[in-house]
């Protein structure tokens, strides 16, 4: 080693992928070959970006170009590119460390599988150390764009990389891997531009190989990729395979696509779009919010911006794909793509583009759409309060559990709800709850399950505050049936035709009185209930009260909730009230009130304020 030659050790989680890498077994080894073209091809849209305002960097090297050769002799395939290049320290912090969340998930990942895939390497962007699947050594040298200065970084894969000076003239980045045996595909030209045509075809840059002649190069190159954006080419000459390979190459998934849009929009404004939605969400999508991805930007077929989060609002940002603009002008910063009028409009138009999809997916493989629900689901809801001029479209697409069902996977739209609404019945019924079982044995739902009314059971964490963006459908008001009085409107025709309801609000006159005296504020009413036809009693927030799953999490993520107190509903048939209304001795008769409010709040899912009395009470009636 030089007195120049520096020795590193890598981070520590950069050596555990290292080991994991080399030692595990792959179902897909070419990965590694898609991953350092698709490298070479951002280095070189970065180059082509940065020249817009300093054209000094391209030199006198004008072309931008990826080449790959073999020498079968010294077992080595290299692959060169003329783009960006590396600095001393970008060679550190990109082939040395791993500075994304997901690195740990990923081991815990490799680990679990034992005989891991090879698809997670992509899919938690670690990528570049895929090369060790097929060498014992890889070796990098780079010259930055600018720059007099180049660097060599060198690893063997054994936890520890070198860095020296280098003698290497042109721009760029070249790799070498040193192939392990057995890996002798690996430098078969023939293999290799199977390989380019069958992934890399779509790179906008010339994939370049030696041209051989009986097995020997002739000193001459060749591209063996189209070398034209795959957005500009007509969707006559695409097949199924070339958008899924494309998707794969903007998204660094190694799922396929769920569906695609590709449009070419000529007018006031002039675009190309090619938009993708994802069948899976990445491992960490929950955590993106605050760290979106967004569309890679083009104009005029120049790279601008691999992350352009303006021309999509945020409840979309599960979606990938490119855009490419005539309009927008070349230098096009951060601060014009918040302010122009020209990317409102685009973002209008991509938007209209998604829901479009979407709302086809749903209309014609509902199956396919189900899953992207599952997947994506709760981000679209997001859209009712993020996007109020798309309220309506996206209400059609939303997706809910519901009574009709009985099953948690078993989705309805509103438009199935709509369609078997009984008569006289005027509302779209919901109900919100903590979980799914909270919700589907919610004593709410008794009395209009046995009239065979269906609800809409939401269960998810962000239904509560979605539904406050969705008050009507279709002309029909969405309402919460743990609100207000139920009647007509709620339960549909028949629901107050019996005289019933009254004499049973008359018989029972003293046993509320009873009950309010004995709870005092802890409720704000008491009163007989329509909700209920098995259970004892349930607790009913005013119309416009938060409902308590809310005031819950809200308060347990530090906010002060000034809440209304409910109404204890009571159910006078039920054994335990008829038990109670008969009791003489008046201690033992408030016993069994406050057993009964926190019997109501344990079904709501609420916390007692006083557990250990609440298993006293119990106890003591279970004793007699």
């Amino acid at each position: 080693m030089t007195a120049e030659t520096q020795s590193y050790e890598f981070q520590s989680d950069v050596q555990q992928v290292l080991r994991l890498v080399v030692h595990s077994l792959y179902s897909n080894k070419n990965i590694f070959l898609r991953e350092l073209v698709s490298n070479a091809s951002d280095a070189c849209d970065k180059l082509r970006f940065m020249a817009l305002n300093d054209p000094t960097l391209y030199g006198d090297q004008p072309d931008l170009r990826i080449d790959m050769s073999w020498d079968k002799d010294a077992r080595t395939l290299t692959i060169a590119d003329t783009g960006i290049g590396m600095s001393r320290q970008e060679l550190v912090d990109n082939l040395g460390t791993i500075a994304r969340s997901g690195t740990r998930q990923f081991l815990d990942a490799l680990e679990e599988g034992k005989k891991a895939d090879a698809q997670l390497i992509g899919q938690f962007g670690v990528g570049f150390y895929a090369a060790f699947i097929v060498a014992d050594k890889v070796h990098v040298s780079s010259r930055r764009a600018g720059s007099d200065e180049a660097f060599a970084w060198e690893s063997a894969g054994d936890g520890r990389f070198t860095l020296e000076p280098s003698d290497q003239v042109e721009r760029g980045t070249r790799i070498v891997l040193h192939l392990k045996d057995g890996e002798d595909e690996f430098l078969d030209g023939w293999t290799l531009r199977s390989l380019v045509r069958t992934y890399s075809d779509h790179i906008g840059f010339p994939i370049r190989m030696p041209v051989e002649k009986e097995g020997q190069p002739t000193g001459e190159w060749e591209a063996v990729n189209q070398a034209a954006a795959l957005w500009t080419r007509p969707k006559s000459e695409l097949t199924d395979e070339d958008y899924q390979q494309f998707y794969k190459h903007v998204s660094h998934d190694f799922n396929d696509a769920l569906a695609w849009s590709h449009n070419r929009v000529e007018g006031n404004q002039n675009f190309t779009s090619l938009l993708f939605v994802p069948s899976k969400a990445p491992f960490d999508f929950g955590m993106e919010r605050d760290t979106r991805k967004g569309l890679k930007l083009y104009i005029k077929r120049v790279f601008i911006m691999d992350a352009a989060e303006q021309m999509l609002p945020n409840y979309l940002r599960f979606v990938r794909g490119v855009i490419d603009s005539d309009d927008l002008p070349l230098n096009v910063s951060r601060e014009i793509l918040q302010n122009s009028r020209q990317v409102e409009k685009l973002k209008s138009a991509l938007t209209r583009r998604v829901l479009d999809l979407l709302e086809r997916i749903a209309r014609e493989e509902p199956e396919k759409y189900a899953g992207f629900w599952h997947e994506f689901g709760n981000v679209l809801k997001e859209g009712l309060a993020e996007d109020p001029s798309s309220t309506a479209r996206i209400a059609k697409l939303l997706r809910f559990a519901s009574t009709h069902t009985g099953e948690r996977d078993a989705l309805v739209s509103l438009d199935d709800y709509i369609g078997r609404m009984k008569p006289g019945q005027e509302t779209i019924n919901y109900l919100t709850a903590d979980g799914w079982n909270a919700a589907r044995h919610s004593p709410q739902l008794e009395a209009l399950k046995a009239r065979g009314v269906e609800v809409m059971l939401l269960h998810e964490r962000i239904d509560e505050w979605m539904i406050g963006y969705l008050t009507e459908y279709e002309g029909k008001k969405l309402r919460n049936i743990a609100k207000g009085e139920l009647g007509s409107a709620e339960l549909g025709e028949g629901a107050n035709e019996s005289t019933t309801q009254d004499e049973t609000v008359k018989a029972a006159a003293g046993l509320v009185e009873k009950l309010k005296s004995a709870l005092g504020d802890r409720v704000s009413d008491v009163r007989v209930s329509q909700r209920l036809t098995d259970s004892p009693s349930c607790l009913v927030l005013s119309e416009y009260d938060m409902a308590l799953h809310m005031q819950r999490l809200l308060k347990a993520a530090g906010h002060d909730v000034s809440a209304g107190k409910p109404t204890l509903e009571i159910n006078p048939a039920h054994p335990l009230l008829q038990r109670l209304d008969g009791e003489s001795d008046a201690n033992r008769r408030d016993e069994l009130a406050l057993l009964l409010f926190e019997q109501a709040q344990l079904a709501e899912g609420a916390q007692l304020e006083d557990p250990a009395a609440f298993v006293r009470r119990m106890n003591a009636l279970l004793l007699g």
